[in-house]
């Protein structure tokens, strides 16, 4: 899968572990004397009002140091909202002109939740690298080790917007009973999105979010398709499971809703997302052809599902286009 208009793949497919949807927070930081550290973690995209101004000076829409003056650099730490592995970061400098920080760096250690920065023991998982002003910083991660804390270093100080973690959930599936119901589709629990064939408005992966959309833009919208077939989503479950019921939100989608919806499922393994993408179109249904109703919870149980015993991956069909705020697929986790 290639870029699309300069996104790389995991921006476009993975989640952002960073998000404080999924309870991500700061810590800490060395300095936020213009503008606060948990602004950097917000998940809507950063803006520029040119006449804001506060008693610390211009109003900013990220995380800003004051200029140093004893040498010496920034630093912000960050509990990410679950458990990963990271895939790739995007260190967003939009709107930091004058006022970006030269070159950055980030370590991350693999701790409890409840762990004091101090007591974790970090490594390095991207060396300095140089930024560049008002721009989004997409770098591509190689690492194998699982983290749930991530302090990001910037040189000497200045001012980051944004920061997008990507990565793949890794939950603890060994604190559930095999004969407790889980939302398996849950990104807490190792759910995640592997493709879509189009996803023009939103993030797709806030399908697999709690809650319920909080408004038409909290969800997975493709464009008006003009041309046969249909728009569909794949989700790995966290674990295989034989599904027992399924929730479809279309909440807040009311002129653009899809008229239909199924879902295909099946168990694979030792396929990456790509070769998932190609087998999919040819997997049962378990749950076929339904109509749906606008800004409405769908629930289906088992008396609606086909039975198919485990599965670790869903194809959800839209027909023929339209908005989806949530999915979510509940059954025995299967070891």
């Amino acid at each position: 899968m290639n870029d699309v208009l300069g996104i790389p793949d995991f921006a476009r497919h993975l989640v952002n572990l960073a998000s404080p949807r999924l309870g991500a927070k700061t810590l800490s930081c060395s300095d936020d004397f213009f503008a606060p550290m948990e602004r950097i973690l917000q998940d809507g995209e950063p803006v520029f009002i040119a006449d804001k101004f506060d008693d610390h000076g211009k109003w900013m829409d990220g995380w800003e140091s004051r200029r140093r003056r004893g040498g010496g650099f920034d630093h912000l730490v960050i509990q990410l909202g679950t458990r990963g592995i990271i895939r790739g970061v995007d260190i967003d400098t939009r709107y930091f002109t004058g006022n970006y920080p030269t070159k950055a760096s980030i370590e991350v250690a693999d701790g409890g939740h409840s762990s004091q920065p101090g007591a974790l023991a970090w490594r390095e998982l991207l060396s300095e690298t140089p930024l560049g002003p008002d721009c989004h910083h997409y770098v591509s991660i190689s690492d194998p080790e699982p983290a749930t804390h991530l302090r990001l270093n910037i040189f000497p100080d200045g001012g980051v917007a944004r920061l997008r973690v990507y990565g793949e959930p890794l939950p603890d599936w060994t604190r559930l009973s095999i004969e407790e119901i889980a939302e398996l589709s849950a990104i807490e629990n190792g759910g995640r999105i592997a493709g879509f064939n189009n996803a023009h408005y939103g993030n797709p992966w806030v399908i697999l979010t709690a809650g319920r959309g909080m408004n038409m833009g909290d969800g997975w919208e493709t464009r008006r398709r003009r041309e046969p077939g249909n728009d569909w989503i794949l989700v790995r479950l966290g674990i295989p499971g034989v599904i027992e019921h399924l929730e479809i939100d279309t909440a807040h989608f009311k002129g653009n809703y899809p008229d239909q919806c199924s879902v295909q499922a099946a168990l694979v393994s030792d396929l990456n997302d790509e070769d998932l993408i190609k087998t999919a179109s040819g997997w049962p249904d378990l749950l076929p052809p339904t109509k749906m109703e606008m800004d409405h919870q769908h629930f289906f149980e088992s008396d609606s599902l086909k039975e198919l015993g485990a599965v670790n991956c869903l194809r959800l069909n839209i027909f023929p286009d339209g908005g989806i705020s949530r999915f979510r697929a509940f059954g025995k986790p299967q070891r």
